[in-house]
C-alpha cells in the first residue's frame, strides 16, 4: 500500500451498536463518512507554511459550508446545531475527520476550542458577533492560554491585563498558540490580579487587527499546522470583551477543556484506526516468501495487539463522552480517556510504520503522515503526565 490507496469503511463501524451511542449518532456516523469520502481525499499536501495555512482556511470554510461545524458551537440562536453540545457527536467528528485528513481534524477542533469559553460563559452579545461566523466558516477562531515559562502549570501565567477606565490594556506573550497567525480572533487568558496564582486570570476575545497584537514567530512543528507565538503590548481591549467576570478565567479556560479534552482522545482514535485500517490492507496483500504477510503469526500478533488497544481506548472515551451528555461531571473519565487513547494510537501507529518497512517512513505514505501527526496529542491539551496527575489526585480523594 504505497500511498494513500487502503479502501474506505462502507458501513457503520460495530463500536457504533454499544450502548453508548442511538439511532441519531450512527445516522450522524454515516452521513459524515460518506461527506468525508467524497470531500477529504487524504492525499499527500505541500507542507511549506503558505500552502497549509491556504489549506487550513479553506478546510474551514468547506466544513463551514457542509455544516459540520454547527457542532462545534452551541445555541440554536447562533447557528449551532443545538443548545447544548452533545460530546459524542463532537467525538465522531474529530474521529471520522481525523481518519480521513489529519489537517482537517485540526481546523475543526480550533473553531471548537478557539469559541468553547464564549459557547459557555460568553454574553449574549459575544456569541452573536462570533459564533454564526465560526460555525459558518467565515471566520477563524483560536485559544491562546500556554506561555513561555506557563504550559502545564497555568498559574505561572506573566502576560497581563491592567484595567482602565474604559477597558483593559494587554501586555505579555502566548506561544504555541493553534490558528495563531490566521486566526480572526484570540480568546486570551490574561493575569488581572484578583487574586494569587490561577485565582487572577480573566479570558478575553481580541479581534486580530486589534493595535497592539502581532505575531512574533510563527512555529514550524513535525506535522505542519498553522502555529504562532502572539505578543501584546500595550494591547486595549474593550470591557465588552471579557468573557465572564473578572478573576474568572482559569474557570472559564477548565470547562472549555472538559468539554474538548475528550475530542483529543477522539481524534487520537481516527488516527489508530487509521492506522489499523492501513495495516490491515498492507498485511493482506504484501507477499513475503512465497505468502502475505498476514499468514504470518507475528503479524497476527501485531494485529491483535493493534485491535485491542484500539477498543480499549474507545471504551473510555466513549464512556466519558456519554457521561458528559448526561449532565455527569467527568474530570477523571476524561483524563483517562485522552491519556490512553493518545498514548494507545502512539503504539498502534508505531507498529504500523514498522510493519510497513521501509515502505512505512517514506514521505508521503499513509503512516508516515500518521506517525507525524499523534505525536502532538501526547502533549496538547494536558500532557499524558497532567493526566496522570488528575487521574491520581481524583481516585485518591475517593
Amino acid at each position: 500500500m504505497s500511498k494513500n490507496t487502503a479502501q474506505q469503511p462502507t458501513q457503520h463501524p460495530a463500536e457504533l451498536d454499544w450502548p453508548f451511542f442511538d439511532d441519531s449518532h450512527r445516522d450522524f456516523k454515516s452521513r459524515l463518512d460518506a461527506w468525508c469520502t467524497e470531500h477529504l481525499a487524504h492525499a499527500h499536501h505541500d507542507e511549506s507554511r503558505d500552502a497549509v495555512d491556504a489549506e487550513c482556511i479553506r478546510l474551514v470554510r468547506l466544513l463551514g459550508s457542509g455544516g459540520w461545524l454547527k457542532h462545534a458551537v452551541s445555541g440554536t440562536a447562533y447557528g449551532a446545531a443545538s443548545d447544548v453540545i452533545d460530546t459524542r457527536q463532537l467525538c465522531l467528528l474529530r474521529e471520522t475527520l481525523a481518519f480521513h485528513n489529519g489537517l482537517s481534524d485540526f481546523a475543526f477542533a480550533m473553531q471548537g476550542l478557539g469559541t468553547g469559553a464564549i459557547s459557555l460563559m460568553g454574553s449574549p452579545d459575544q456569541k452573536q458577533r462570533y459564533l454564526p461566523r465560526v460555525a459558518s466558516g467565515q471566520a477563524l477562531s483560536a485559544f491562546a492560554l500556554s506561555e513561555p515559562e506557563a504550559g502545564s502549570d497555568v498559574a505561572a501565567m506573566q502576560c497581563s491585563a491592567t484595567a482602565m477606565a474604559d477597558g483593559y490594556v494587554l501586555n505579555g506573550r502566548k506561544t504555541w498558540i493553534s490558528n495563531g497567525g490566521i486566526a480572526d480572533f484570540y480568546v486570551v487568558f490574561a493575569r488581572t490580579g484578583e487574586a494569587p496564582g490561577a485565582r487572577g486570570i480573566t479570558a478575553f476575545i481580541v479581534d486580530a487587527d486589534t493595535p497592539g497584537l502581532s505575531i512574533e514567530e510563527r512555529l514550524d512543528v513535525v506535522a505542519p499546522h498553522p502555529l504562532a507565538t502572539l505578543k501584546f503590548d500595550n494591547c486595549k481591549v474593550a470591557a465588552a470583551q471579557r468573557i465572564g467576570d473578572a478573576g474568572q478565567g482559569f474557570k472559564v479556560a477548565m470547562a472549555t477543556l472538559d468539554v474538548f479534552r475528550t475530542s483529543v482522545a477522539a481524534a487520537a482514535l481516527g488516527f489508530g484506526r487509521r492506522a489499523l485500517h492501513e495495516s490491515i490492507a498492507w498485511a493482506r496483500s504484501r507477499k513475503m516468501f512465497g505468502q502475505s504477510l498476514g499468514d504470518f503469526q507475528i503479524t497476527q500478533t501485531k494485529i491483535a495487539q493493534m485491535a485491542t488497544m484500539l477498543d480499549a481506548a474507545t471504551l473510555l472515551t466513549y464512556r466519558a463522552a456519554w457521561l458528559r451528555d448526561q449532565g455527569a461531571r467527568i474530570t477523571r473519565e476524561a483524563a483517562m480517556a485522552k491519556m490512553t487513547a493518545t498514548e494507545n494510537a502512539q503504539q498502534i501507529i508505531d507498529m504500523a510504520v514498522q510493519m510497513h518497512g521501509g515502505m512505512g517512513v517514506k514521505k508521503g505514505v499513509m503512516v508516515e503522515s500518521l506517525y507525524r501527526e499523534i505525536r502532538a496529542l501526547r502533549i496538547y491539551e494536558g500532557a499524558t503526565e497532567v493526566q496522570q496527575l488528575i487521574i491520581g489526585k481524583d481516585v485518591l480523594k475517593g
